[in-house]
């Protein structure tokens, strides 16, 4: 970086994951921030709530056990001071070993965070079509407004616009459910077996399960535009299309029985309801992401046991995810080769997931408070699962493939020499939490 920047205005455009934790860091930093949302002028068509950081999809974010490669993200991210993981878990809802969260609560936590950090100025409202003058930080996720798209699209060459389709899974209203038919229990727990755990379930035998299978598949969709081929991203598949892949792949899948009992047997198939608030007034059907119609999504869902009379809070919906080409179009501080006072972060970068977002964003103001401050700056190894996200954004994709977004797992950190697949993830997470220590004892040095 030059030497005059630290005298420009760092603006950071979008205050979703990635954006309110890259101002949380610069403003911890020293660094003036001038933070912009369009939100409440303008919604994207998945918004709905006013404040920071909402959570479009899921309300979890997945895994919190230690020994997984979420729960090691989880890890580091506290160990980092991250803003969202304070405000995850201030809004914890039961979930089992999951991390879920109260929107709203965490919503608001995120905002109350933003106005206790100094230097951050806050402006809701503003919707911008392209970049201002200085050093910009785009953290508009892959929902970003078409006039910002454009102006993206054209400075990073060649015409082409990457994107997946993402889907939202419906949520009801508890005092809808029918509490006589479904049963209280998490998998493999001792609640299963006493009516007691995190989420409500709804079991099915062998016949409701078909019926179920065949009205799903007959059921009418919300068509994607002609001129745009689906793509979905392998993570967060439609429920109508995992139905399409065969007659067990439901049963496998989101509606698997494992680790439950119902009167002393295991269901053919169970549908999981998880709180979507502390009050537990409303429930999310876990896995259940559509495109069905609404008329549809009430004939089809009010088959399952249980939620024959359910009211929908919200719909499920499918919308379109942009991303960009990292490698191709960012440098190693993720700006816009064609544009370098443009930095990018978050899921817009490349990756997928609410997390994975918050790192790159955790990330990026790290690395620009560093070089506004004169320090250098070295990326997190590629062991431990930052670096594991950063080098993914970074990395070309082998010959013949195309750059795709990624959720942190353990295949991103590099092999290891271990035998057995319980081995090799114990030496993976000991490489990890050692990496890591000696890279954030190398940020305190420097800091």
């Amino acid at each position: 970086m030059s030497d005059d920047i630290a005298s420009e205005p760092l603006t950071i455009i979008g205050a979703g994951l990635a954006g309110s934790e890259c101002a949380r860091q610069l403003g911890r930093a020293g660094v003036a921030v001038r933070l912009l949302e369009m939100k409440p002028a303008r919604y994207s068509p998945a918004h709905q709530l006013p404040g920071p950081a909402e959570l479009v999809c899921s309300n979890s974010l997945k895994s919190d056990d230690p020994e997984t490669a979420h729960g090691l993200l989880k890890e580091e991210l506290r160990q980092l001071g991250s803003l969202i993981m304070e405000a995850a878990d201030g809004s914890r809802v039961p979930a089992g070993s999951a991390l879920a969260v109260d929107r709203q609560r965490f919503s608001r936590l995120v905002a109350a965070g933003l106005a206790a950090s100094p230097g951050i100025d806050y402006r809701q409202g503003v919707e911008v079509a392209e970049p201002p003058a200085g050093r910009v930080v785009l953290c508009t996720g892959p929902l970003t407004s078409e006039p910002l798209a454009a102006w993206l699209q054209a400075r990073c060459g060649d015409g082409r616009q990457l994107y997946f389709y993402d889907a939202l899974a419906p949520i009801i209203a508890a005092d809808s459910i029918d509490h006589q038919r479904v049963f209280a229990a998490s998998r493999w727990s001792k609640g299963a077996e006493e009516g007691e755990g995190d989420y409500l379930n709804c079991p099915l035998d062998r016949q409701q399960y078909q019926h179920f299978l065949q009205a799903l598949r007959r059921a009418p969709q919300v068509p994607v535009r002609d001129f745009e081929p689906e793509h979905f991203f392998e993570g967060c598949l439609p429920i109508e299309e995992l139905a399409r892949r065969g007659d067990d792949t439901l049963a496998f899948g989101p509606m698997r029985p494992v680790g439950l009992s119902h009167g002393g047997r295991r269901p053919h198939a169970v549908v999981q309801l998880r709180a979507e608030n502390r009050e537990r007034s409303a429930y999310n059907l876990v896995g259940f992401q559509t495109r069905l119609t609404q008329p549809g999504q009430r004939q089809v869902f009010r088959l399952i046991p249980g939620l024959e009379r359910a009211r929908f809070l919200r719909y499920g919906a499918m919308h379109r995810n942009l991303y960009v080409d990292a490698p191709r179009v960012l440098d190693e501080q993720l700006a816009l080769r064609a544009e370098p006072r443009v930095h990018l972060a978050g899921q817009i970068v490349g990756v997928e997931g609410y997390l994975e977002s918050t790192a790159m964003g955790l990330l990026l103001g790290l690395l620009l408070s560093a070089r506004l401050h004169g320090r250098r700056w070295q990326p997190p190894p590629p062991g431990c699962a930052l670096g594991a996200l950063w080098s993914h954004v970074r990395r070309p994709p082998a010959a013949g493939r195309s750059f795709e977004p990624m959720n942190i797992h353990f295949g991103l950190l590099p092999e290891i020499s271990a035998r057995g697949r319980r081995r090799r993830r114990q030496a993976r997470l000991e490489r990890a939490r050692r990496d890591f220590a000696a890279w954030r004892r190398e940020l305190e040095v420097g800091a």
